[in-house]
């Protein structure tokens, strides 16, 4: 998961067309070709729905009479999946009745277009519905991130820490965590005022983002402290991050102080196929290190390695 900026600006939208009949997809295939979206199809409800869920599409354009699972039944189960909720959805049928277009809008539906359909209104409908998704992300995104640093927040990072914590668990991969805590920035404040610590913790912020890899999540954990989550990660892989980290940190030189040095302390757990089972036990371990640290002088790291120690019969 990248750690900077939303890719779903610069990804080309996903539009999961469900419907029984193939010439259906053909045509939306053919004239849907000039809208740079990228169209994927599924022939009956049910297959329709795995595949939502599995790619998460920026649109769906749903038949309503297929046999099998229905229109309405893969509206419903769209709505209630939190992973497809917020997907838009665009009815086609033949169905014209009032009670089913209404059914349909109640069940969620944002668009409602009735069989045949004519092309140029159908393109400016998928357009309007893409325009709108887009801006859903945005703001959802946008909710997450912390307007000082630019880094994911404290709730994005409680959301993904639980997640990661979750995959390492069920499939034994290798993660590690680690808070960061910025020495005597107390200090910093009282010394050279409140916009010095802002331009401090913003330049803090971008160093973690240099130096970090794309699949590290960069978190403002808070006040001073900033989080790091390192999916298939070893600790020690994530030491040698955290090292470098904390010395570009030490060696940069500050404009409006620069015979002051800032540095930071760091706690880091990790484990190499095994976990802590809750992303709370995880937090309490990275701070139990990250205290440890603050203890042992600060301006270092100080690392819990979690993974199981090998047995003499796993060495041969």
């Amino acid at each position: 998961m990248d750690q900077t900026a939303p890719s779903f600006e610069d990804a080309t939208p996903v539009v999961l067309a469900i419907d029984d009949c193939v010439d259906v997809h053909r045509l939306l295939s053919a004239r849907l070709k000039g809208e740079s979206v990228e169209l994927i199809s599924a022939f009956d409800g049910a297959d329709g729905l795995e595949r939502a869920q599995a790619t998460e599409p920026s649109l769906v354009l749903l038949d309503l009479d297929m046999p099998g699972m229905d229109g309405f039944e893969v509206l419903r189960a769209l709505k209630e999946d939190p992973k497809t909720l917020d997907i838009p959805v665009i009815v086609l049928s033949g169905i014209q009745t009032p009670h089913d277009k209404v059914t349909a809008f109640d069940l969620g539906a944002v668009d409602y277009v009735t069989k045949p359909f004519e092309m140029a209104e159908l393109r400016a409908r998928v357009r309007s519905a893409l325009r709108l998704n887009r801006l859903v992300k945005m703001l959802a995104e946008r909710a997450q991130i912390d307007g000082l640093t630019g880094l994911w927040n404290r709730a994005y990072f409680d959301k993904i820490l639980e997640s990661e914590v979750g995959r390492s668990v069920r499939h034994q991969r290798p993660l590690s965590l680690a808070l960061l805590d910025v020495d005597h920035f107390k200090s910093v404040n009282d010394a050279f005022g409140h916009p010095a610590g802002d331009i401090v913790l913003q330049e803090l912020a971008r160093i973690v983002r240099r130096e970090a890899r794309a699949s590290d999540i960069c978190c403002r954990y808070g006040g001073e402290e900033f989080a790091i989550i390192l999916p298939d990660t070893v600790p020690q892989d994530a030491f040698y991050l955290l090292e470098r980290i904390r010395e570009s940190i030490e060696q940069t030189r500050w404009a409006k102080h620069p015979s002051r040095a800032v540095t930071i302390s760091g706690g880091l757990v990790g484990a190499s196929d095994r976990s802590l089972q809750t992303a709370a036990e995880w937090v309490e371990v990275a701070d139990r290190c990250l205290y440890r640290s603050k203890a042992d002088g600060r301006n270092r790291i100080t690392v819990e390695d979690l993974s199981p120690v090998p047995r003499l019969s796993d060495a041969g």
